[in-house]
C-alpha cells in the first residue's frame, strides 16, 4: 500500500503560487501539456519541481504503466467481479483484434455498431417509421450511467443534433415522465429502454408508465420501443423485435458506456458519422494515454493534480466548471464517473485504506456559478480546488463579442484564485473611495481575497463530437489513474446495493402489506407519517 505519509509532508511545505511562478519565469510553459489541438494548465496548483518528480515516481511505484497494460490488453482487472475493463474498446477505431476469454470480441464490437447506425439512420431518415408516421421524438429512459452520459452528451453537441427531438427520463418520480410525455405524440415517439438486466427497478417502471401512455393511441406499442440490453428473453416478453435490441457485454460499466449502444440516443439525435467522430476523440485521447510518457500524459497529469489537492493537501471537494453553456451537465457526469468508481474505503485486497480517496466533485457551469457560490470559493474558509474548461470559439460566431466575455471571465477567474488582493491593496482602494480611520480597516478587510488558490484549465477549440470524446476519455483515464495509486478496484460500485434492497423491503410496508417489525425508530416514524 502507497505510503502517503510523504507526499502529505511535502504538500505541507509548498511554495506559495506567487513564489513558485517568481522562481520560474517558464512556469507556465513547464507546467502545461499540449495534446494536438487541446491544452491542459496546471501550472496555478502548488507542485514544485521536485514535487513533480515525487508525483510521477508515486505513480510509477503504484504500477499506474502495467495497470494501463492490463487494462487494454483485456485483463480481469475489476477483480471483486472478476471482469474485463474495455469501454475503451467500444471505441476502438483500429482494424486489429482484441482477445478476450479466448474470443475476439472486436467483431461483436463492430456488429453491433453497425446495427446501431443503421437503425439510427432508419430512424432519422424516416424509413422506419412510427405507426403515426416519421419518428419525431425519442424517449430514453435509463438511470445513472445509461442515462447522465447521453443525456449530457446531447445537450454538449446540440449545433450537430439535427435527428428527432431526443428526451430524457431516469427518476421513478412520476413528474419525471409526465412532464416528458407532456405534449409528445405517441404515434410518432421511439421510446429506448436502457438496462441490462432488464430489471433495474426505476427504468422499467418507467417503461411501462410509457408504455400504458402509448397503448392509449397505438396498438402494437412494442413495435415502437427499442432496448438496449443483454436479456433477450425479457426484452421480447416486452414485446421488442430482436432486430431492436442492442446488447454489450459485462467488461463495460454503466458510467463508462455510453460510447456503446447506450449511446444509441446520441446516434439518433447527431447521426451516425458525428458519432464516429465522437468515438475518434476519445480513441484519440486513448493512443495518447496509452503510449505517453507519465511526465508527458494529460490524463495522468490531470490525476496527479487531483491526488496533489485531496491526498496530499486535504481538500474534500473539486469544482469542475465548464465556461460553455452546453456543458451543462458534464459537471454531474463526472461527479458520477469519480465518485462512484473512487467512493471506496478498502483497498483492492480488502484492508482498509489508510487516506481519504475521492473528493466530492461538484460545479456547474460559468458564468452561472460565478454569481452563485464563487463567493465560498473565493473568500470561503475551506480551499476548494477548480479546474475550468473552456473553448477557444463559440458555435455563434455572430456572437463572437459575448464568446470573448465568457473566455475573459474563466481566465479571469484562475488568476483571481491564484492572485487574491491584500489588505493593503483592499484599504487603498477603500481609501479611494473617502473611508478612513477604523471604518476604513472594517471595510478594507471584506475585501480581502487570500488568493493562492490552485486551480487547472483545460482549454479546447471548439466543442465538437471529437472533442467532447477527448475530453470524456482524458476524465475516464483520470479516474483510473487516482483508483491504481489509491490501490482500490475504481470498477465496482458495491456502495448502490444496500439502499436498493432496503428500498426492496419497504415498498410494501408502505402498501400495509408487511408490518414494520425490526424497523428502527426514526424510519418507523418516517412510515407512520407517510402511511397516515
Amino acid at each position: 500500500m502507497m505510503d502517503w505519509s510523504k507526499l502529505q509532508s511535502r504538500a505541507e511545505k509548498r511554495a506559495p503560487l506567487a513564489q513558485l511562478f517568481a522562481q520560474n519565469p517558464t512556469r507556465a510553459e513547464d507546467y502545461s501539456l499540449r495534446h494536438g489541438d487541446m491544452l491542459f494548465d496546471f501550472s496555478k496548483t502548488q507542485i514544485g519541481a521536485e514535487d513533480r518528480a515525487f508525483l510521477v515516481s508515486m505513480a510509477v511505484d503504484a504500477g499506474v504503466e502495467a495497470r494501463r497494460a492490463e487494462m487494454f490488453s483485456g485483463a480481469k482487472i475489476n477483480e471483486t467481479e472478476n471482469r474485463a475493463v474495455l469501454h475503451t474498446a467500444l471505441r476502438n477505431m483500429d482494424d486489429g483484434d482484441l482477445v478476450v476469454d479466448g474470443a475476439d470480441i472486436m467483431e461483436g464490437v463492430r456488429e453491433t455498431r453497425g446495427r446501431m447506425a443503421e437503425f439510427a439512420e432508419a430512424v432519422r431518415s424516416g424509413s422506419h417509421k412510427g405507426q403515426g408516421g416519421k419518428i419525431t421524438d425519442v424517449v430514453n429512459i435509463g438511470i445513472g450511467g445509461s442515462d447522465l452520459g447521453p443525456a449530457m452528451a446531447v445537450l454538449a453537441l446540440a449545433p450537430y443534433c439535427d435527428g428527432p427531438n431526443v428526451h430524457f427520463v431516469s427518476n421513478v418520480d412520476g413528474a419525471d415522465i409526465t412532464e416528458t410525455l407532456r405534449g409528445l405524440d405517441p404515434a410518432t415517439t421511439l421510446v429506448i429502454v436502457a438496462s441490462k438486466t432488464f430489471t433495474t427497478i426505476e427504468t422499467m417502471t418507467n417503461a411501462r408508465t410509457a408504455q400504458s401512455w402509448m397503448g392509449r393511441v397505438v396498438k402494437d406499442t412494442g413495435a415502437q420501443f427499442a432496448a438496449l440490453s443483454t436479456a433477450e428473453e425479457k426484452t421480447a416478453e416486452f414485446g421488442i423485435s430482436s432486430a431492436r435490441v442492442f446488447g454489450f457485454e459485462d467488461w463495460v460499466g454503466g458510467r463508462y458506456s455510453l460510447w456503446g449502444p447506450i449511446g444509441l440516443s446520441i446516434m439518433i439525435a447527431i447521426g451516425a458519422e458525428n458519432f464516429n467522430a465522437f468515438l475518434q476523440g476519445g480513441y484519440d485521447m486513448d493512443c495518447h494515454f496509452r503510449d505517453a510518457p507519465l511526465d508527458e500524459n494529460m490524463p495522468v497529469w490531470l490525476a496527479l493534480t487531483g491526488i496533489w489537492n485531496s491526498q496530499g493537501c486535504g481538500h474534500a471537494t473539486r469544482a469542475v466548471l465548464p465556461y460553455d453553456q452546453r456543458l451543462t451537465r458534464l459537471p454531474a457526469y463526472f461527479q458520477q464517473l469519480e465518485m462512484e468508481s473512487n467512493g471506496k474505503s478498502v483497498a483492492m485486497d480488502g484492508t482498509a485504506l489508510d487516506v481519504n480517496s475521492g473528493p466530492v466533485v461538484w460545479g456547474e457551469p460559468g458564468t452561472n456559478g460565478q454569481h452563485a457560490f464563487y463567493q465560498l470559493i473565493h473568500q470561503g474558509t475551506r480551499v476548494i480546488p477548480c479546474e475550468f474548461m473552456v473553448a477557444r470559439h463559440g458555435h455563434e460566431p455572430e456572437l463572437a463579442h459575448q464568446h470573448e466575455l465568457l473566455v475573459a471571465n474563466c481566465l479571469a477567474q484562475s488568476e483571481a484564485l491564484m492572485v487574491g488582493r491584500t489588505l493593503s491593496q483592499a484599504t487603498e482602494i477603500m481609501a479611494k473611495r473617502g473611508l478612513t480611520g477604523a471604518e476604513l480597516d472594517r471595510q478594507a478587510r471584506h475585501r480581502v481575497f487570500p488568493g493562492d488558490r490552485p486551480s487547472t484549465t483545460l482549454l479546447y477549440p471548439l466543442l465538437t463530437p471529437f472533442v467532447l470524446g477527448q475530453i470524456i476519455a482524458l476524465y475516464e483515464h483520470r479516474v483510473f489513474v487516482e483508483g491504481v495509486m489509491l490501490g482500490i478496484n475504481s470498477f465496482d460500485q458495491w456502495g448502490v446495493e444496500l439502499g436498493k434492497e432496503l428500498a426492496n423491503a419497504l415498498t410494501p410496508v408502505l402498501r400495509g402489506e408487511a408490518t414494520d417489525a425490526g424497523k428502527d425508530s426514526s424510519t418507523r416514524l418516517l412510515l407512520s407519517y407517510l402511511r397516515d
